[in-house]
This record gives structure tokens, C-alpha cells and sequence, in this order.
């Protein structure tokens, strides 16, 4: 999504097929339901009877395999795939994955969804050691420690370099005889399993990625665990029993796509409890009840739900902006909402209007949003938002690495209500969060990492301490 809409990105969405004579074309329909988890580059690899070719590019996935010839070429029963927001390394097509390595005595393909909290130190250590590396991404690293490994068998290399890295991850790998997907001990990424009609097994970040190609999901991949799936079928094995869960709240708030299920929560659902938890903690007197489309509507209609208050379409998003749309000055950031959102006049004019946003970043857009509804004759503006403060850095996957870049970081709740020209501001509470979401892990917060919220990470953070910690003493937060 443009930054001058939303200024929250996920880091990338993968897909992976074992067993389907067509499997490009699997991956491919599977990314086009990820594209939402990024859409500066894609790529696709290909396993035809062990020998593995690639195709990748910058750009929407239908940009990049614009011409067919493209997927046509990329032959086998076998395919992973990746589209990709970088938070880790530039936006250069050397960081488009999935990454392909040709070694003297194997092939090996990776993709990888999230962000290492001790890559910078790993690679360093690798280049004392000799390594070199083709690309600033973390995701490189993976492969020169599997490589440096003398355990026996690929399997065994891999369970003991995903013991070395950090952070949040999920990885699908490909080899020439089999497809491996493994996630972090805390499981922050989600990552799930499903099998064709014809048997054939795919493993893609969300659901809704599994439906797109008919496939019934079978499990989720768990924290610690590698999955190992060839022509014998798939096997279940772990490279540590040390975990705990951890699943990114802002799967549920905004990241993830409403039709999929998440350790087993349809997202929609989340998203509707948290406004009807919302309505519940902060009600307010209103004519009509709008959400900020997309990721937000599904809330307002909680909200609506349980405060009785109708609910409304007074936000209109042109669906056909150019994803090109990201403009280098706050100026043109601010235009590029009113190219984005659209307040129907003939629906809130004159009404006292409860407007529900799933977070708060920045604050530019929300700003931006409250202005547009009261130019259009909204009486009042009450902003409502179906999440609580975001006052932390994410440090597993998501472009927020700095205080700095968060509003609610450095503004009180009147403050950011006197900076939006709102006439009320609410958040939903972290413990409305926890309930609407509604996980039963046992575990911190009951198995949700809150750590946007209130600074409590689930992991070191290894490489970002020391940044981290300067973070809060000039923002004068104690932790």
C-alpha cells in the first residue's frame, strides 16, 4: 500500500508447491492473493526434475511475469515464491527473492518472510570467516551458515543454522529433492500448510493464499518446527522445543487479508470484536458509524453492531491509483490521501460522524481523513481506533524500526486529537485487543506479541539494543 496512505508495511508474503505438474502457475495464483503483503518485487522458482531456474523482478507480481513467456518457462512439479517488501536491504533487484544458489554439489532456493534481530552480527562474522554475500538482505544469511555447516545431512545443516539465527522468521526452502518450511520459536509470522485434490502439499503465509488453488488447509506451521515435504509425502520435525508463542497482533489489526484464519481466528472476526470491544470502551453519541477502507471496515461494522449507531459508506478508495503513487514530500504525501480517500458528501454532511481506523502511525493520514469528512460538511468527527497506541518499534518484520516514527510516541491522547482537528480520540485497550482476538495459548498475552504497545519484546533484540535503548532515553521512556 502507498506510504502516503499507510505508513505500516509488512515485510513479504511466500508461497511453496510440492508435487503439481503445473507448479509455477500454482505459486503464481498463490502470491496474487499475498500481493497485500508487498509489491516492490517478485519471483518465482522452479524445480524441473531436480535442476531449479528462477524468474524475479521489481514491481507488482503481474508486472514482473507480464509477459507469460516469463512463468511459461519455468518448468516442474515443484515452485516457491515470494513477494516482498523490504525492511531488510534497498529495494535493488538483488533482494528480490526467492534467492537462487548454484553450489558444485547442490541447488538450493530460499525465500523468507520477516526480519533477523542478530543478521548484522552474523554477517560479519561470516565475511571474517570469508563469506561473500550478493545481496544486503538479511535473508543471505541463512544459506552461508547452512553452508558452513558440517552436520551430515541437509536437514541436520538447516536445524543447526536455524538455531543461530534470531527474530522473527518464516522460511520456505527448496532443494532438488524436497521443499522445507520452518518458523521461529515464537511463531510472529504466520505460516500455514494445505493440500491439493491431486495430493500435492503448498505452504503459503496466509489461508487465503491456500484457497486461491483449492487447497484444504491441513496445519499450521508451529514455532520451532521445519517441515520437510517430498515425494513421500510430509514430515513433521523440530530444531528446538524452546518456544513460546508470540503471533504479531498486527496480523490481525491490519496485515493480514480478512478471509484468512490465523492459528486458527478468522481475521474478519478478530477485526469485528475488536469494534464491538471498541464501541463497549469508548462510546460516543454519533449519527453514523464509517470505517477507512479496507482493512478497517470490517471493525466499523463491530463498532456499528454494538452501539446501535447505523452504519454508513462515507469514505469512498479509488481502487485504481498507481501503485507508483509515492510522492518524496510531505506535501504531496498529504495530496496523495485525497487521490486515495474520497468523503460522499451527500452521506455524512451535517452528521455527527464516528470514524473507525484500525492504527495510528504517523498521524498524517488520520489528519488527512478528519479534514476531508468536516470539508464535506461532517458536523463532528469522532476518531475511533480498533487497536491501542502503537509507541514501540517493531524489530520482526515490519518498516517501523524508530520512536520517532510513531505519533503516539510522543503525543498524549489530547494532543493527537488537537493535531487531527477530531472532536474525540479513543484507542481500544491492549487488554480489548487480547480478548477480541481471543487466543488461548499459554503464554504472554496470551500468546500475542503486544510489543508495538508497550515495549514488551518477546526476544532480545540482539543488534537493535543498543539503537533501542537510545530510542528511549530520547523520548524519556523507561523500560
Amino acid at each position: 500500500m502507498p506510504t502516503e496512505i499507510r505508513s505500516l508495511n509488512e515485510e513479504c508474503g511466500i508461497f511453496g508447491v510440492w508435487g503439481h505438474e503445473d507448479a509455477a502457475r500454482v505459486t503464481y495464483f498463490g502470491l496474487h492473493n499475498l500481493q497485500h503483503r508487498g509489491q516492490e518485487g517478485a519471483g518465482i522458482v522452479s524445480n524441473e526434475a531436480g535442476h531449479l531456474h528462477g524468474y524475479r523482478g521489481l514491481g507488482l507480481l503481474s508486472e514482473v511475469f507480464s509477459n507469460e513467456n516469463r512463468l511459461n518457462k519455468l518448468h516442474g512439479n515443484a515452485a516457491i515464491g515470494h513477494v516482498r517488501y523490504a525492511t531488510s536491504g534497498n529495494g535493488h533487484v538483488d533482494n528480490i527473492q526467492p534467492f537462487l544458489f548454484r553450489f558444485f554439489d547442490s541447488q538450493v532456493s530460499l525465500a523468507h518472510n520477516g526480519n533477523l534481530t542478530n543478521a548484522k552480527t552474523l554477517r560479519r562474522e561470516l565475511e571474517e570467516q570469508g563469506a561473500i554475500f550478493h545481496s544486503s538482505s538479511d535473508t543471505e544469511i541463512l544459506m552461508h551458515l547452512i553452508r558452513k555447516s558440517e552436520a551430515p545431512t541437509f536437514l541436520d545443516r538447516l536445524k543447526e543454522s536455524l538455531n543461530q539465527v534470531q527474530g522473527g522468521f518464516a522460511y520456505i526452502l527448496m532443494t532438488e529433492n524436497a521443499m522445507y518450511a520452518a518458523l521461529d520459536p515464537n511463531g510472529f509470522r504466520p505460516l500455514s500448510i494445505g493440500q491439493m485434490k491431486n495430493g500435492s502439499y503448498v505452504v503459503a503465509s496466509e489461508t487465503c493464499a491456500l484457497e486461491a488453488n483449492g487447497a484444504a488447509f491441513v496445519r499450521d506451521v508451529r514455532p520451532g518446527e521445519v517441515i520437510v515435504i517430498d515425494d513421500e509425502g510430509l514430515k513433521i520435525d523440530a530444531y528446538t522445543t524452546d518456544t513460546q508463542h508470540a503471533i504479531c497482533s498486527m496480523e490481525y489489526i491490519y496485515f493480514a487479508r480478512p478471509d484468512s484464519n490465523i492459528a486458527g481466528v478468522n481475521v474478519h472476526t478478530a477485526r469485528k470484536n475488536m469494534g464491538r470491544t471498541l464501541a463497549k470502551e469508548a462510546p460516543v453519541e454519533a449519527d453514523m458509524v464509517i470505517g477507512v477502507p479496507n482493512s478497517s471496515l470490517s471493525a466499523a461494522s463491530g463498532y456499528a453492531e454494538v452501539s446501535g449507531i447505523p452504519y454508513e459508506l462515507g469514505l469512498i478508495k479509488n481502487q485504481y491509483i498507481a501503485r507508483t503513487f509515492i510522492q518524496p514530500t510531505q506535501e504531496l504525501r498529504e495530496q496523495g490521501v485525497r487521490m486515495k480517500l474520497s468523503a460522499v458528501q451527500g452521506v455524512v454532511e451535517g452528521k455527527r460522524v464516528i470514524l473507525v481506523d484500525d492504527s495510528i502511525v504517523r498521524g498524517t493520514t488520520s489528519q488527512r481523513i478528519v479534514q476531508l469528512l468536516k470539508e464535506a460538511g461532517a458536523k463532528e468527527v469522532h476518531l475511533r481506533i480498533a487497536s491501542p497506541p502503537l509507541k514501540f518499534p517493531c524489530f520482526y518484520g515490519i518498516d517501523i524500526k524508530t520512536r520517532k516514527e510513531l505519533i503516539a510516541a510522543d503525543l498524549s491522547l489530547d494532543e493527537m486529537n488537537t493535531r487531527f482537528g477530531s472532536d474525540s480520540l479513543a484507542f481500544l485497550s491492549e487488554e480489548g485487543l487480547i480478548s477480541s482476538i481471543g487466543l488461548t495459548f499459554d503464554a504472554p498475552y496470551s500468546g500475542l506479541c503486544m510489543a508495538y504497545f508497550n515495549g514488551d519484546y518477546p526476544t532480545p533484540l540482539y543488534d537493535y539494543e543498543k539503537k533501542y535503548r537510545a530510542s528511549l532515553k530520547e523520548n524519556k521512556v523507561s523500560k
